[in-house]
């Protein structure tokens, strides 16, 4: 099983001279003022079609500004790269959205809705004197670059699951609820129709899990697969998020913790996602992880043991503590299974500081998958930059919808 490419990631049209020029010239103003834009055009996006925030945007991230300042950042980095070719290509970012889109359902119709209420802030914010004809015309042209090429992308995700656009949704049961000492919980489901079992997944993967919540809002959330492929079973492990003081506490995490049981049904989408393994590749493998996002490295794990368990393996963690790691003795298990594997973990409390690549003799010619939040992500990719591991080599994923701000 692969994960479906397509080509139009790599071969983005060029934006014609006479857009590029005007992109150009307005692309500072736009970009000093995309984070009032942003705000304006979801406003105006959840007054004409409430059902959006009520059922398919990430209400805590709405709350405090996470998926505007994902937005902004994409369109800009889109635009940057379209009049300057030689910056680095978005070829990452438009795959990240574009996995996430399709674990969402996106269709192609709703990329129109998006034009129209994101052109209408920018007019209410700029004003009609600054957006003329002209540069509404070009930055008309970047969005719809985007929006085509993601668009191509995941028609090609949707073929490769055998569905058509947008029908990822599925009824499954809950079979396991695994407590683990860290504070989560792994869920373990299967199909409610028998005659329609679960597909296979590249470890790594993820779900979109639906959550029926108090107020009859349909919340989904994305979790990681935790087991191996090929059950017909899906585990996937959750953890509750506390409020802080920017942002409330997990909506779906909580309901999942709180009222899900053993015989529920939940909703699920079929598994998608980017940060996967070449499973035919026999390079090394450094996995390096942050509290929760040591679960994709578990479907991993999961993987390398039942596959390949000569494939030399390294795992690197950072936690509060190692009562607060995730998974801790599941992870001790799977590496007991593998043939070649090195484990290290840095817990803050416990006087370990935070994860040192100085610590550790890096494999030559290894592959690294990262996950956790941006500030571990950014430590880290700096300290393999500085390493002198190629960027080509690190692949990375985070729960937060401005993953893609680390390669600004």
């Amino acid at each position: 099983m692969t994960i479906a490419t397509d080509p139009a990631l790599d071969t983005i049209p060029e934006l014609e001279p006479e857009y590029a020029a005007t992109v150009r010239a307005t692309l500072p103003l736009i970009g000093a003022r995309i984070d009032e834009i942003t705000p304006v055009f979801y406003r105006g996006l959840f007054t004409a079609h409430p059902d959006l925030i009520r059922d398919r945007f990430n209400r805590g991230n709405q709350a405090q500004g996470a998926q505007q300042r994902a937005l902004a950042a994409s369109i800009a980095t889109f635009a940057t790269h379209l009049v300057d070719p030689a910056l680095p290509h978005p070829r990452e970012l438009l795959s990240r959205i574009g996995h996430k889109h399709a674990s969402l359902g996106v269709t192609a119709a709703e990329y129109r809705i998006v034009h129209e209420h994101l052109f209408a802030a920018i007019v209410e914010v700029l004003g009609a004197d600054v957006v003329t004809a002209e540069v509404a015309a070009a930055w008309d042209r970047v969005y719809w670059l985007m929006a085509t090429t993601l668009i191509d992308f995941e028609q090609g995700l949707y073929d490769a699951a055998g569905v058509q656009p947008g029908d990822v949704f599925r009824q499954t049961r809950v079979v396991e609820r695994l407590e683990d000492p860290a504070g989560a919980v792994t869920f373990v489901i299967e199909s409610a129709d028998p005659l329609r079992p679960l597909p296979e997944f590249l470890p790594g993967q993820y779900i979109s899990v639906g959550a029926d919540l108090p107020d009859g809002a349909r919340q989904l959330r994305q979790y990681s697969l935790v087991n191996a492929s090929g059950s017909g079973r899906f585990a996937f492990t959750a953890r509750v998020v506390e409020a802080a003081a920017n942002a409330p506490a997990g909506e779906v995490s909580t309901w999942l913790h709180d009222t899900v049981a053993v015989g529920d049904r939940l909703e699920i989408t079929l598994p998608f996602g980017d940060l996967t393994i070449d499973t035919a590749a026999t390079t090394p493998l450094v996995l390096l992880s942050a509290g929760v996002g040591v679960t994709p490295m578990v479907g991993i794990l999961e993987y390398l043991a039942a596959n390949t368990p000569h494939r030399r393996t390294m795992v690197l963690h950072a936690d509060r503590s190692a009562a607060a790691h995730p998974l801790h003795d599941r992870i001790h298990g799977l590496l007991r299974n593998l043939h070649d594997a090195y484990f290290r973990a840095w817990y803050r409390d416990e006087n370990h500081g935070l994860l040192d690549l100085s610590r550790v003799e890096l494999p030559e010619h290894a592959d690294y998958y990262l996950c956790g939040g941006s500030s571990f992500l950014q430590s880290v990719r700096a300290q393999l930059l500085a390493a002198g591991i190629p960027a080509s080599r690190v692949h990375f994923e985070l729960f937060a919808p401005n993953d893609w701000l680390l390669d600004a």
